[in-house]
Order: structure tokens, then C-alpha cells, then sequence
């Protein structure tokens, strides 16, 4: 609800209430902008009423205006808010005071409906108020638009065709258009028209359906693209885009200053040179010109975007009036041809004399006489001249003439034999007249570069962009989704059909040798095609120059604000300073746009502009059709256009059309710019683009994921595609007197980007113990907790909170249902409970303890680090020794670990040392042996070392280094290696070793029950009397191993050693006496991985 109170309703409100008539003011209210006027103005008359009869019933409350008592707004009773049943969302309550509305009230109602009275605009008023397709700033964008804003109003001619029209027609049609007919010849470069103007019907038919497909948003096709693909395709297409409409404005700008400097006024505008033909004298009056050219554009921008939408109708009338002199001037010709000879020389081939050789008179000078009469002299004729002291072209030349000199029309008028002789292309390399026949440049004309049909492609191919400046005003438009898909494809449509008939009508015209003369040389320097123009030729000079200067303004206009548009949606921090505005206008993306721009106007030729140009305007097509294409596979519930003459065949021939097109016209560009669309892609991927605009890139990926999960067998994997998919348990604390959480040890993320050369998932998970009615609302601050610390330390990953009553519970939740289908989580990442021993009642412990028994019961691995806090962060690169202590075989967890984390940055300069413990009268040198080649067959670079100790000092842990024999061929058996596998894996060195100390003695986990220790703050001394012998000799057997551990790893910057089997039974003394355990045969160690593996991460020899 808004009070009007401006202008005349601020006079007339202030009349009202000086004369005292009544203590009631009127507010206005627009809540639902799409009631019709009709209506309006029955409220106009129910207000009316409701003053004459003194009350407003509960029908006429309804209105869209409420009278309101000044002095009782504040006192609004509760009973007097109603509904606005027909004018406002359902949410909404007006305050609605009853009473008399005095006639001063209905007056300033009378005045303020017919102020917002929206009137018919004339064509006039359109054309006026015509912009030409200019892409809005920011602040533009931003605007709401609804059908009672002046600004949309515009229907599908003035808002969408007119402005495509414009932007389509441009310099190439004028000063190209005609040279690729002389060289490709009419039936290839009406193939080229086809091949081109399909590439933009399909895609105008593809972005017809994304148009329709809901609201168009205002600011133009980027937005249309980036929000159909997402952030990472739409940052890399909105910076293409905006490239290509920047050295769009090169070529325009240089294609206006060749037009000026090659035929409005080729000697007047000469700077320097005696010949401004020549290609490097006049590419430097193109830089010259065009840096001037440029400034003033730039100045005419800096004005303001009003300032330049006054000259988009002349730009528009230039562009209309110069194609209609051309197809005047092809009906002309056909009763009343103009009169324009041309000299040639020759039949097969011919030459085309420059008509500066002939001193600019055709007529007088060709003819092959030897001698000419000027006035009382006699001297040598200029055309003989020129071929006779030419030796390659003496055969021409006779005694005393030249043979075969003839004056031919440059123009003989619409004939049917001429589009005869000019049906098959003439391609040419730099300098000749024909194929393989070179021409003499200094009288004849000559080609100037090399000529294919690929080359011509990437030349023609900017005449037909500009299908996107419809959809640059889209906020301006009274109804967006129709508008954009007819005015596009009627525009494609009506200049397919000018190109169409221009081939057709200047190969049916113009002399075949004319054509192919691209800079007038043999008429002196008259742009070809407006000599055939009527009235007048200037008529298509003024007309191609002003048309020219036009779009290059519009363009040098829309680049800014769209890449303005790329900077404000935050994708590249980089471009951050480019979204900020200066009086509206995007200031410093203008500076940096005409920085770029005189770049591309420094290069000065025309034909390399219009070449590099298109690959970015390819590129931005061929996205434009992917989205289509993706959107219709995919087939999202969100996607239903309103345009229903769409289909993904055709998408797709517009995406493959786009990229052939691409590489036709120059394959070293299409690099380029495929190049910089991959660069700017990885850099936001690389950055993390946090915009979510429901694209069809995300749905592809949620297709794409579900089919590969369909497609992973929920069996156990094969040994070599087992890799750790970790599950990492991430302690937190709460804050009571905020009510935040802070992460207890923040170096447990670094530790799992080290081991990211797995190629694994990561889920950090973390559990709030309560009710989940309790604590869901904190569950997302956590997730989002968990989730800063995986970006910061740059792991890709997930972030898993649960609620559960129970700590114990939850972890065991997650441990049992965490993942999807085959995959889930295999390794279980859990600290050490470094302050389990202030916990009197043995609860941590105990956790701990379970965890690791779910986790085995799981057939999941465990990754315990101990004094995670001394671990390094991604940036402290270590240099010194891994050291793994191979006491138990659990098939190569320790090898593998240590394997991925080398490969890291942080520890790829660390060497690995295998320690591994023998008996004294063992053969420690043959062990030793058999590991260095077992460490060989496995390609892991490590150094071996046996350590020998006494039996009485090993006890029963020692003997599990290896598995028997028999063991560890059901566990090969069990892993499902074939028969050859199996005997090959069964026979490798490491058996021997194995075979050479089997033991009858029990393992530690076959006597867990025998040896655990109850250490309880209340039955220390109860255990002390109780204690045995044999569980003395394992704790003093734990203490010899740690001796040992500290002598040989006190340097080691990490120490890898198995974790020992946890007690079967689950009681708060097992679980002390367990982890007193632990403690002893690690003291001391500062970096420390316990590892317990599951058996399925076997590490094989095989390939």
C-alpha cells in the first residue's frame, strides 16, 4: 500500500485539508498490478457512492481504494481489517476505517486514477522510445516489471523484430556480401547463407523454448543461458558473449572507417603513403581512423544510454533505407542498367585492369593501341604500357597493340545468362587472377589473400548474428514469452530471405570479374554494390556508414552492461570491481571494453575480426542449443515451454551445426576460444560456484549420478578397484553462552584432503545427542559447520548430521545406513579419545571401543590418528620418513595408506620405512630378503628393516605379522581371484617368510578375554592382587614393542602401526584395560595412524 502524495495530489490533498471538509485522507492501493482498468473504474464509482450514502459495505471494501481518518491510522481496530478479496494476494489485510470521504477525497481519487490512466502509444511513441535491443545495466535488471509500468509496452515488432533486424544487418552485407558471390560463386554461397542462417533459426528455436519456458528475466540472453546451465557454462559463456559483441564493435568500427577511407574519400582521408591500397598503409590508416572512431563512440557511451537510444532510429532507418536502394537498383537495372564499363584483357583467363592505370577513364584508355595522341604529344598508350614491359603477359602483345582488349558493363542489368557465368565459385590464392595464374598487382586486379570455401564461412558468418537483441530488452516487453520466439524467428527469416535474394539478384546483375574486385579497384574505388544502388550510391555509403556507426555504438553500449551483469552475479572474483555503476552506467566495464575493443581494431582487417568474432558468437549459440537439448532429455518437471515447435534433434543438429562451423571457418580460433570457455569454467568451478539457478547442468549430473549408481554392484568390490571411501567421525563443541559450535579438531579435514589421491567420497558426520524434534534446528548450522571446514581445506566432500538419543547410537546409525546403493562408506576415520582417562565412568572408552566393533562388524576399515592436532596442514610439506610397523597382516591397509598420502604434496618428499618383527633365531637376513622383493612386486619404494627381539619380549602380538599359509588362501578364495591369481598370489616370496616362522602359539585376538585389565579408579587394588602372569608379560611385551618403536621412529614424521583388536566383551574394564593397552604401545609417538583393516582392502601384485 503506497500514499500518493506527489505533484498535483500533493496540492489538491493540501487544498482539502486547509479547508477543513473532512479529517479523512485517500491511499491508493496496487497490490495485484493485473486488474484491468475496467474495473478500476467501478471502484472509482463505489467510492463515489459510498461518499454520497455515508458507508462502505463489506461488498465495496473490496476496492482498490480506502479511505482512511488521518488521526485514527494509528487506532485501526482489529475488527476493521477485511480482505481484499479481488485486488490483493489472499495473505494481505487492508486497514479500512469507515466514515464519510468528503468530495475533496474523491477529486484527488479522480486525479490519481486518471494519472495512472495508460493510454494507446502511437507508433510514433514507439519509435521514439525505440532502443534497438541494448542490453539493461544491473539496476535495470533489477526492476520489477509488471503490466502497469510504462517501460513494458512493447509489443513483437518494436520490441523484439525491428531491434534483431538491426543488430543482423550489418557491415558484411554492405562491403563482403557481394565478393564472396565473385569467389564462391551463387550456388556456394547460397549454401553458405543456408548453412549459416540454419545455425541461428535452430538456435533462435532453442532459445524460443527456454523464453518460454516461465518469466523471461530481464537483461538478456546471458541471463536466459547462465540460468538453463548453470554457473559454471554460464560464467563461461556470459565472458564469451560479452567478447564477441566487444570485437563485434572492432569490426563495425573498422568496417565504418574502411568505408570511409576506401570510398567516401580515399584521397582526402590519406594521412600518409602514396598508395593507400596497399594492405599495410591502409591497415594503419584503419588503426588511426578507428582509435578516433573509438573515442568518440566511447564519449557518446559515456554520455549516458539515453543519449544513444535517440540514435538507434536512425540507425534502424539507414539500415532499412540502404537495402531498399539495393533491390531499387536491381529493378532499375533491369530496363535501365547504369552505365559502368570495365576494362578487361584476355579471355581465358581475363585480367581487370585497375582503372587507375587507365588514369580513372575507362573509356578513352582501353583499347590495345601502342600509341596515343595528348594533345601535340605522342607517347605509349598506359594499358599497353603496363602488359607490354610485362614479360609474363607478352603474349598479349603484338607488333603495335595488345590482342583481345575489350570494354565490358560492370553492371549489365538483371540477366539470367549473367547468373549463368557467375553459378561456380573461382578460388584463388594471394596474388592471382585465376587458380595457379598469377596476376601482376601494380595494373591488374588480384586476390589479396588466400580464398576457400571454410575460409569464406567464418567471414559471412557475423552477418546473420545479432539474434539475441530481442531478448537484451526483455523487461520492456508487454508479454516476453511470445514476443521473443515470433519477433527472433520472423527477423532470421526476413534477412535469410534479403541475403537469399541478394545473391540471387547480385549474381544476376554484376559482372563476375566486378564481383570479384573487393575494393572497387577497376571503377575507381566505388564500393561495388552501391554502384548499383538507386538514387544514388551515396545513398548506400551514408547508409552502411551510419547503419555501421550505429551498431557499433549499440554494441559498445550492451557489452559493458552485460559484462556487468557477469560481474554481479559474483561467479569470477576477479571481475568484482566491474559490477559497481557510475550515474547508472557501468563505467569501469566500459573502460575495460574499450581497452578490448581497440585491440581488435588495432588487428585492422575486417575479414580476421569477422573470423575470430565468430567463434565466440558459436560457442555462445552452441550452449544455447545444448540447454534446449539438455532441458527436453532430461525432461524436468520444471521445464514446460509454452513455444511447443521445439525438439531435442533439432537442439542437437544446432549444437553439432555450431561447433562444425566453427572449426570450418578456422580451427586455430575455435582452439582459442574453446580454450578460454575451459579456463573460465575450471577457474569457477576451481572458486566453488555457490549459485543454485535449477539448471539443466545440475540435472544432468543428478541423471548422470543416478544412472551410475544403478550401475555399482552393492557386491563387494575387486581388490584393485578397492579404494578408501572414508567415513570420518568429526568431534564438536557447544558453546552455551552463544548457543554456537566450534570443531574440536580442525585438522582432521587436512588429514583427509592428504588422502584424496584415493580417489574416494568423503563424508564428514558428526552426531548432537537429544530428541530430533529438539535439535533439528541446529542441525543445519552444524552441516554448515562441517561443510566450511571441508572447503577450507579444499576437500570435495559431504556433510552427514544426525540426532539420535544416544552418541553410540548414532554412530552406529550412520556406520550401518551412510550412503546409496553400492556406495558407501568402506574406511572409518575416528580420533583417539585423547582425555579418556579423566572419564571416571569409562563412557568414552566404551564408545570408542563399540565403534570400532560396529566398524568390524561393518567390514569397514579404521583410520585411528592419535594426536591429530600435531598433524601438518595442507601447507607444511614434510621432509623425513613414513615408517609403517607391519606387526599384523591385514592384507596392505598400512602399505596403502601410506602409498595415497605420499602421493600427496604435504608427504611426497617423505621416504617409507617397513619395520617388521622377527624372533632372534629366525632368519632375519632371508626376511628381510623376501619383503624387499615382495615391496618390489607391489611398485612401492621402501626401505626394509627387520627387528629382532626375544620371544619372551614378543609374546603372543608378534606372531601375528602373517596369516598362515591356508588363511591367507581362503581370504585370496574369498576375494574371488581366479585359479591362476591365486596360485601366483599364493607362491609369491612373502610365503616363504610366512612358512619359515608359522607358530602354534594363539594370536591376540583368540586370547582377548585372557589378557584385558581392569584399571578402575575403584578397583585399582582389586586388579593388582588379581593380576597374572601372562597378562603382566603381554603388557610388558606392549612396552619392549614401544621401546623398540621409539628407538628406530623417533625422527619419523609419521608412524603407521596396526591397531590391535578390540575385547569381545563389552564391559568398562575390558574397555580400560584395552585402551591402557594402546596407550602403552604408543607412548610417546607424536604422529601416530592405528589402522585395523576389514580384509576386503587387499593389496595385489597384479596389475
Amino acid at each position: 500500500m503506497a500514499t500518493l502524495t506527489e505533484g498535483n495530489e500533493q496540492q489538491q490533498e493540501q487544498t482539502c485539508n486547509s479547508s477543513n471538509r473532512s479529517p479523512y485522507h485517500v491511499k491508493f492501493t496496487d497490490n495485484n498490478q493485473n486488474y484491468p482498468q475496467r474495473q478500476n473504474s467501478t471502484n472509482q464509482d463505489d467510492l463515489s457512492s459510498t461518499s454520497r450514502h455515508g458507508s462502505l459495505s463489506s461488498t465495496e471494501k473490496s476496492g482498490r481504494f480506502v479511505v482512511v481518518k488521518s488521526s485514527e491510522v494509528s487506532d485501526t481496530n482489529e475488527n476493521d481489517v477485511v480482505s481484499n478479496v479481488n485486488l490483493t494476494n489472499e495473505n494481505e489485510k487492508l486497514p479500512l476505517q469507515t466514515g464519510q470521504a468528503s468530495e475533496c477525497s474523491i477529486k484527488l481519487n479522480e486525479s490519481i486514477f486518471e494519472e495512472r490512466d495508460d493510454r494507446p502509444r502511437t507508433v510514433l511513441d514507439q519509435l521514439y522510445n525505440y532502443r534497438g535491443g541494448i542490453v539493461p545495466n544491473a539496476a535495470e535488471a533489477e526492476k520489477p516489471t509488471g503490466p502497469h509500468q510504462k517501460s513494458a509496452n512493447l509489443g513483437t515488432i518494436f520490441g523484439v523484430y525491428l531491434p534483431c533486424v538491426q543488430n543482423i544487418f550489418g557491415v558484411i552485407v554492405f562491403i563482403r556480401l557481394f565478393w564472396l558471390i565473385g569467389i564462391a560463386g551463387a550456388l556456394q554461397t547460397l549454401l553458405i547463407v543456408l548453412i549459416c542462417s540454419s545455425c541461428t533459426l535452430l538456435t533462435a528455436i532453442s532459445m524460443a523454448a527456454i523464453a518460454t519456458n516461465g518469466l523471461v528475466p530481464a537483461g538478456g540472453a546471458y541471463f536466459m543461458i547462465s540460468r538453463s546451465l548453470g554457473p559454471e557454462f554460464g560464467g563461461a559463456v556470459g565472458i564469451l558473449f560479452y567478447l564477441g559483441n566487444t570485437f563485434a564493435a572492432s569490426m563495425y568500427i573498422v568496417g565504418a572507417v574502411e568505408i570511409v577511407v576506401k570510398y567516401m574519400c580515399p584521397e582526402k582521408c590519406r594521412l600518409f603513403g602514396d598508395d593507400v591500397e596497399k594492405p599495410l598503409i591502409a591497415f594503419n590508416h584503419y588503426r588511426i581512423y578507428g582509435t578516433i572512431l573509438l573515442l568518440l563512440i566511447g564519449t557518446c557511451v559515456l554520455i549516458g544510454i539515453r543519449f544513444v537510444t535517440r540514435i538507434a532510429p536512425f540507425s534502424l532507418f539507414a539500415v532499412v533505407i540502404s537495402i531498399l536502394a539495393i533491390y531499387a537498383g536491381v529493378i532499375k537495372s533491369s530496363f535501365s542498367p547504369p552505365d559502368l564499363p570495365i576494362c578487361l584483357v584476355g579471355s581465358n583467363p581475363s585480367h581487370l585492369i585497375k582503372s587507375n592505370v587507365l588514369q580513372n577513364d575507362i573509356r578513352h584508355y582501353c583499347h590495345g593501341i601502342q600509341w596515343c595522341n595528348e594533345g601535340n604529344e605522342t607517347r605509349l598508350c598506359p594499358l599497353y604500357a603496363s602488359i607490354c614491359n610485362n614479360k609474363s603477359l607478352n603474349t598479349l602483345c603484338a607488333s603495335d597493340h595488345i590482342n583481345d582488349v575489350r570494354i565490358e558493363q560492370g553492371v549489365p542489368g538483371l540477366k539470367h545468362w549473367q547468373l549463368s557465368e557467375n553459378l561456380f565459385s573461382h578460388y584463388r590464392a594471394e596474388g592471382e587472377i585465376e587458380r595457379d595464374i598469377k596476376g601482376d598487382a601494380t595494373f591488374e586486379v588480384v586476390a589479396q589473400e588466400l580464398t576457400t570455401f571454410l575460409i569464406l564461412v567464418g567471414i559471412y558468418f557475423p552477418s546473420v548474428t545479432g539474434i539475441m537483441a530481442g531478448s537484451n530488452r526483455s523487461g520492456d516487453l508487454r508479454d516476453p514469452s511470445r514476443s521473443i520466439p515470433r519477433g527472433t524467428i520472423a527477423a532470421i527469416l526476413t534477412t535469410s530471405f534479403v541475403y537469399f535474394s541478394n545473391v540471387i539478384f547480385l549474381a544476376a546483375c554484376i559482372h563476375g570479374s566486378l564481383l570479384r574486385d573487393k575494393f572497387g579497384d577497376s571503377i575507381n574505388k566505388q564500393l561495388v554494390v552501391s554502384v548499383l544502388a538507386w538514387p544514388s550510391k551515396w545513398v548506400i555509403m551514408i547508409g552502411a556508414f551510419c547503419s555501421t556507426v550505429g551498431a557499433g555504438l549499440q554494441t559498445l553500449t550492451g557489452a559493458p552492461r552485460l559484462l556487468q551483469a557477469v560481474a554481479k552475479d559474483d561467479l569470477i572474483p576477479i571481475l568484482r570491481p566491474l559490477a559497481k555503476s557510475w550515474r547508472g552506467e557501468p563505467i569501469p566495464a566500459l573502460f575495460l571494453t574499450l581497452f578490448i575493443c581497440e585491440c581488435g581494431i588495432l588487428i585492422a582487417d575486417v575479414d580476421k575480426l569477422t573470423a575470430l568474432l565468430s567463434m565466440f558468437f558459436l560457442l555462445c549459440y552452441g550452449f544455447v542449443n545444448l540447454a534446449c537439448a539438455l532441458q527436453t532429455i532430461l525432461k524436468a518437471p520444471s521445464w514446460r515451454p509454452r513455444f511447443r515447435f521445439y525438439h531435442w534433434i533439432l537442439s542437437s543438429i544446432g549444437v553439432l551445426l555450431s561447433v562444425s562451423i566453427m572449426f570450418i571457418a578456422s580451427w586455430y580460433f575455435s582452439l582459442i576460444a574453446m580454450l578460454i570457455a575451459i579456463i573460465i569454467y575450471k577457474f569457477i568451478e576451481y572458486k566453488g560456484a555457490e549459485k543454485e539457478w535449477g539448471d539443466g547442468i545440475r540435472g544432468l549430473s543428478m541423471s548422470a549420478a543416478r544412472y551410475a549408481l544403478y550401475r555399482v554392484d552393492e557386491a563387494p568390490p575387486h581388490t584393485k578397484n578397492w579404494r578408501p571411501q572414508l567415513l570420518a567421525f568429526i568431534s564438536i563443541e557447544r558453546n552455551d553462552e552463544n548457543e554456537t559450535y566450534t570443531l574440536r579438531h580442525s585438522t582432521v579435514f587436512n588429514f583427509l584432503y592428504q588422502l584424496k589421491a584415493g580417489r574416494g567420497f568423503v563424508v564428514a558426520a558428526s552426531v548432537l545427542e537429544g530428541d530430533y524434534l529438539d535439535k533439528y534446528q541446529q542441525i543445519e548450522p552444524v552441516r554448515a559447520l562441517l561443510r566450511s571446514g571441508l572447503a577450507q581445506a579444499k576437500v570435495q566432500g559431504f556433510a552427514e548430521v544426525l540426532a539420535a538419543k544416544d552418541v553410540e547410537d548414532g554412530i552406529s546409525t550412520l556406520i550401518q545406513t551412510e550412503g546409496l546403493g553400492g556406495l558407501r562408506p568402506n574406511t572409518i576415520v575416528l580420533c583417539w579419545p585423547a582425555q579418556w582417562k579423566k572419564d571416571f565412568d569409562g563412557f568414552a572408552a566404551e564408545a570408542f571401543i563399540r565403534t570400532i566393533a560396529i566398524a568390524e562388524a561393518r567390514k569397514c576399515a579404521v583410520i585411528v590418528p592419535k594426536n591429530i592436532d600435531n598433524f601438518p596442514d595442507s601447507k607444511e610439506n614434510q621432509d623425513g620418513t613414513i615408517d609403517i610397523w607391519w606387526i599384523i597382516h591385514d592384507g596392505g591397509l598400512l602399505f596403502l595408506i601410506a602409498f595415497l598420502l605420499k602421493r600427496n604434496k604435504v608427504w611426497s618428499r617423505c621416504r617409507i620405512r617397513l619395520f617388521t618383527v622377527t624372533q632372534i633365531e629366525d632368519n632375519s637376513i632371508a626376511m628381510k630378503r623376501d619383503l624387499e622383493q615382495y615391496m618390489y612386486q607391489l611398485r612401492i619404494e621402501a626401505e626394509v628393516d627387520v627387528v629382532e627381539m626375544a620371544d619372551q619380549e614378543i609374546s603372543a602380538y608378534a606372531y601375528e605379522k602373517s596369516l598362515r599359509l591356508a588363511e591367507r588362501i581362503k581370504l585370496l578364495k574369498d576375494l574371488k581371484l581366479g585359479d591362476k591369481d591365486l596360485q601366483l598370489q599364493s607362491q609369491i616370496p612373502m610365503e616363504t617368510m610366512i612358512n619359515n616362522q608359522q607358530r602354534r602359539q594363539s594370536s591376540l585376538d583368540e586370547h582377548n578375554n585372557q589378557y584385558h585389565y581392569t584399571f578402575t579408579p575403584d578397583q585399582l587394588e582389586s586388579f593388582k592382587k588379581n593380576v597374572t602372569d601372562s597378562s603382566m608379560r603381554k603388557m610388558h611385551s606392549a612396552v619392549r614393542l614401544n621401546e623398540q618403536i621409539k628407538e628406530r621412529s623417533r625422527d619419523a614424521k609419521l608412524v603407521l602401526i596396526n591397531l590391535p583388536s578390540p575385547p569381545s566383551k563389552q564391559s568398562s574394564l575390558a574397555a580400560y584395560s584395552y585402551m591402557e593397552y594402546v596407550d602403552a604401545l604408543t607412548e610417546g609417538l607424536d604422529r601416530l595412524l592405528l589402522m585395523r583393516g576389514s580384509g576386503r582392502e587387499v593389496i595385489t601384485i597384479f596389475s
